[in-house]
């Protein structure tokens, strides 16, 4: 595909000048963002059909595309379930037969076998519709779950009655999430938002089933904190008995206040008083009521977390007391309960290690996990075993179920893989950041490969809001690996594999340090003999997304290729779109002096310069993506079409979904279509097919 042949579609220059704080910064592509609702104008449809055609015309004339489709289509066409739910002797859980588009729905009880309950292409055929969550009801009766349509995560509550299938008259809307049932059946309350068009207007309140919901009881609303909206506003949760109510509050993207709700007392009396647990404090926090207990989850003077116990008559922090001290070397990841232990998931090294704490005596036991990998949990207060669903790199995702503790598990459902994983190494590697900081990456690639520096690799990292790059089983990678890739996973500041602080150090006017960790991984590969430049591609999604913008205007040289997903690239007008004030905590704003300084120096698409050697750029996005708004990726395209120095053998493409969010929902076969065309560009550009 060359140049002389193939043109990027014209994107017209129409200049608006902005002064930030003295400094005037004019965008050349403000059309590209659609009208003044951010909505497409048909400009800018009649502007994405001509770049989906271009890369179309490009990704679909690669040699070998179909030969991997096939590859991929076995590997993607696995089965999947996910941890099943608890509701009294019955299970319910999500699983995706392997060519069904979306996972469908079931409920077991004992040893009885599989019952269907929710199928999502007899709703719609197209596969677009998704179940997003579902929640049974205590005695597992009833089973409220919200659905969505093409990704767009507006999920409306609808409740299913089990016996027969038929679904009750109650029906709520508006991006509905966070349900808890009451313990007589008799509704729940969930978080919503009151204005659709709103995404900073959530609110918990009180459902009874039966009733309208424009009658549901108000309990909490979403407030502002001065003049920017706080951090995914509130959540509500309630305890097994029905008793008492947890409100939370985030005030930032890492932290949040906390409050104990008698109610009880509530609903007898509508006084609703909040008693503090932790309030206006820059630490995380959650709580739960168990056995008439409050235990208190917290990195509050414990950047990796600890567990506490307090009275339920006063549970602020003069009233806790230790119950699991901090652990300086793993960070607690997430908790649950038994009816006699603590669950806790601990962080170490980037890899998942699980305890359990008994709740009469504090001792503790480790519970046995298959290797080093990640692992997540399903448990109730109201019995004593629970499942954990543990995968790795090389460990397809299995769902095990644990009597007790400290007891051998049964495999409850393993997925089935066909390909030899032994014939693959993964291995952990540290490096030292331009500052010092040591980091971590893990490294995929087949056994026995040669460190000839010249191996097509690919670095995927994120390096932001706290998540972790844990170790994760990905069928979609195997064909890279089989075929002599390298795949690298780089654990960058920004992130939560190392607890609070590794988070804090990666956010805000410390942004950079994380694209000084991708660039200081990168160069190690290099060093050390795996690869080079002209080999390395660099691979990112959402916030990951602007990792790979960041990267490759920052250092355009270090790299051949880039995919860059659902990105963040215009940091200085990203807080007005969709729900992105929520951000503002992790990146700070444009509107305030002091952040623009920092997001002017790193904003991907104000740091292209003119004539400048880029390497090769897929870009994806999607049109009903309400989280990152498509308007990133559409102006980064033209800017970098419209300014790069490179052939059109590094082109820079776009595809833009037109049927899909931010990635929530996406039938099977778009998946499949998606990876084909991203590791198809990927081969072509590091020469993996030659």
């Amino acid at each position: 595909m060359s140049s002389a042949s193939t043109r990027y579609p014209i994107s017209r220059i129409a200049s608006e000048t902005d002064n930030y704080h003295g400094t005037l910064i004019s965008d050349d592509y403000r059309w590209l963002e659609g009208d003044q609702n951010g909505d497409s104008t048909p400009e800018v449809d009649s502007w994405t059909d001509e770049q989906n055609a271009l890369t179309r015309k490009v990704i679909d004339g690669l040699p070998g595309r179909e030969s991997l489709k096939a590859r991929l289509k076995l590997l993607i066409e696995e089965d999947s379930c996910w941890l099943p739910v608890f509701a009294g002797s019955k299970l319910f859980f999500a699983k995706r037969p392997g060519k069904a588009n979306q996972p469908l729905v079931y409920m077991v009880e004992g040893e009885g076998p599989e019952k269907l309950l929710l199928d999502p292409e007899s709703m719609d055929a197209t596969g677009l519709v998704s179940i997003g969550w579902f929640e049974p009801s205590p005695d597992g009766k009833l089973l409220a779950y919200g659905s969505s349509t093409a990704g767009d995560e507006n999920h409306a509550l609808k409740v299913l009655r089990v016996a027969d299938l038929a679904h009750l008259a109650d029906h709520i809307t508006n991006k509905v999430v966070g349900t808890f049932w009451l313990p007589d059946n008799s509704g729940f309350i969930y978080s919503r938002l009151a204005d659709p068009d709103n995404p900073y207007s959530r609110e918990i309140r009180l459902h009874k089933l039966g009733e309208e919901c424009c009658f549901d009881r108000l309990i909490f609303s979403q407030y502002k904190e001065g003049p920017l909206a706080t951090t995914w506003g509130p959540s509500a949760r309630l305890s097994e008995d029905g008793h008492w109510l947890i409100l939370s509050y985030h005030t930032s993207t890492r932290s949040n206040d906390l409050w104990l709700v008698d109610f009880a007392e509530w609903l007898k009396t509508g006084n609703l008083e909040r008693r503090d647990i932790i309030v206006g404090r820059s630490s995380s926090s959650c709580a739960r009521v168990v056995h008439n207990r409050l235990y208190i989850l917290t990195n509050e003077n414990a950047p990796n977390s600890r567990v506490l116990v307090a009275p339920l008559s006063s549970p602020d922090q003069p009233n806790w007391h230790v119950f699991v001290p901090e652990d300086p070397s793993a960070a607690i990841e997430d908790w649950g309960f038994t009816a006699d232990s603590l669950l806790l998931s601990y962080k170490k090294n980037a890899a998942s290690a699980v305890h359990a704490v008994f709740l009469a005596s504090g001792a503790v036991t480790e519970v046995a996990l298959p290797g080093i990998g990640s692992a997540s949990f399903a448990s109730t207060p109201a019995r004593p075993d629970f499942f954990l669903d543990y995968t790795s790199f090389d460990c397809p995702n299995q769902i095990l179920h644990y009597a007790a503790p400290a007891l051998s598990p049964v495999v409850w459902w393993k997925r089935a893989v066909p390909f030899d994983l032994s014939t693959m190494r993964v291995s952990q590697h540290w490096f030292a950041s331009k500052d010092g900081t040591r980091v971590s990456m893990f490294l995929l690639h087949r056994k026995g490969l040669e460190k000839n520096g010249a191996n097509p690799t690919l670095v995927y990292g994120y390096g932001g809001f706290g998540i972790s790059m844990m170790p994760a089983y990905s069928g979609a990678v195997l064909p890279w690996i089989e075929d002599g890739g390298i795949y690298a996973v780089v654990n960058l500041r920004g992130g939560g594999e190392y607890g609070d602080e590794w988070h804090k150090m990666g956010m805000l006017g410390s942004k950079e340090k994380v694209f000084e960790d991708l660039e200081a991984a990168a160069e190690w590969l290099i060093a050390s003999g795996y690869t080079t430049s002209e080999r390395l591609a660099v691979s990112g999604r959402s916030n990951g997304g602007l990792l790979v913008g960041a990267a490759i205007t920052r250092r355009p040289d270090l790299y051949r290729a880039a995919i860059c997903g659902v990105p963040l690239l215009d940091m200085l007008r990203y807080q007005s779109f969709l729900m992105a004030r929520y951000w503002v905590p992790e990146y700070g704003t444009a509107e305030n002096a002091e952040d623009f300084a920092w997001l002017r120096r790193y904003s991907p698409y104000h740091n292209i310069v003119k004539d400048r050697h880029y390497p090769a750029i897929f870009i994806h996005t999607a049109e009903k993506d309400t989280r990152v708004h498509p308007m990133h990726a559409r102006k980064m395209t033209a800017a970098l079409q419209n300014a790069t120095a490179s052939s059109f053998e590094k082109p820079v493409l776009l595809w833009v979904e037109r049927q899909a969010g931010h990635g929530m929902g996406k039938p099977l076969a778009q998946i499949l279509e998606e990876q084909t065309d991203q590791w198809s560009f990927l081969r072509w550009q590091l020469g993996l097919d030659r």
